[in-house]
């Protein structure tokens, strides 16, 4: 199988850039792949988990390191990775929250993330690495009108800075941008 890689790019490590990676997630499971609007709509929830997540575990030791997210697509697939640089936990010691119908599920706040994204996407797999963890979402749907290559370029240049950060490195960018109008 073929797999060639869409888009790259690092975020901050902060929650303000989730909605940036969730919409371009979005965009490109629009775009290049045959998926229901409810099948986008679940993939954005995985990746906000996933980002959250990522972020979280970077604040909890490396505060300026980014959250990096690449996109992967195949004939039958498309594929979202995000990577910390965080401490890495151990699946197998995470608790299992509250079956549903269990009061007590009322309470249990925090540790929903990962059994989400497990139901949300089609395969999920996580990877402790020697320096953070990466998370491989997996939704499966052919490309749009039978034609699944070449590279998306995204023009960042017009997107409004938030404070402290003026692009998103590793994106890429189209050599020339298109006339603004107006």
């Amino acid at each position: 199988m073929s797999r060639s890689l869409v888009l790259q790019l690092d975020v901050p490590s902060s929650p303000e850039y989730i909605a940036i990676v969730r919409l371009i997630v979005a965009s490109v499971a629009s775009a290049r792949r045959q998926l229901a609007d409810e099948r986008v709509d679940d993939l954005k929830l995985a990746v906000s988990e996933a980002c959250t997540n990522a972020i979280e575990a970077n604040r909890s030791v490396r505060p300026d390191a980014p959250v990096h997210v690449e996109i992967w697509e195949s004939p039958d697939r498309l594929e979202i990775c995000i990577e910390d640089a965080g401490p890495g936990f151990d699946l197998d010691k995470l608790e299992a929250p509250p079956p549903v119908t269990d009061p007590e599920r009322l309470n249990f706040e925090r540790g929903l993330g990962i059994p989400l994204i497990r139901t949300l996407v089609d395969q999920v797999i996580f990877v402790r690495r020697e320096k953070g963890t990466s998370v491989r979402m997996t939704v499966f749907g052919g490309p749009q009108d039978g034609d699944d290559t070449g590279a998306i370029s995204i023009d960042v240049s017009s997107l409004p800075t938030l404070s402290g950060f003026s692009g998103m490195s590793g994106a890429t960018a189209p050599a020339n941008p298109p006339a603004q109008d107006g």
